[in-house]
């Protein structure tokens, strides 16, 4: 039982001296000014977010506006007959 109670000691003695690393660790975030990432705690008016979204959205407009690339009506025959002298070739190799 003598063991055990060392045991028990040296837990609470280990929770201890974590406890007091915690809080030097605590204690140097509040000094660096708290947990910002980048140092800067600059907040965006409603008026300037506006402005960003709306000229990205008028940039995603000016992206969706071009004219998606096409196959003409001949290119696509063409396609399809392509296609079907290959499935002829392979049925005629079965």
């Amino acid at each position: 039982m003598n063991h055990m109670s060392e045991v028990v000691q040296q837990l609470k003695e280990e929770r201890e001296h974590t406890q007091n690393q915690l809080q030097c660790i605590d204690e140097a975030l509040a000094a660096l000014g708290g947990g910002s990432s980048n140092g800067s705690s600059r907040t965006i008016s409603a008026a300037r977010r506006r402005r960003i979204s709306l000229a990205q959205k008028a940039r995603w407009a000016k992206h969706k506006a071009k004219p998606k690339p096409t196959i003409s009506a001949a290119g696509r025959r063409r396609i399809a007959a392509a296609q079907r002298a290959r499935w002829a070739k392979l049925k005629r190799a079965a």
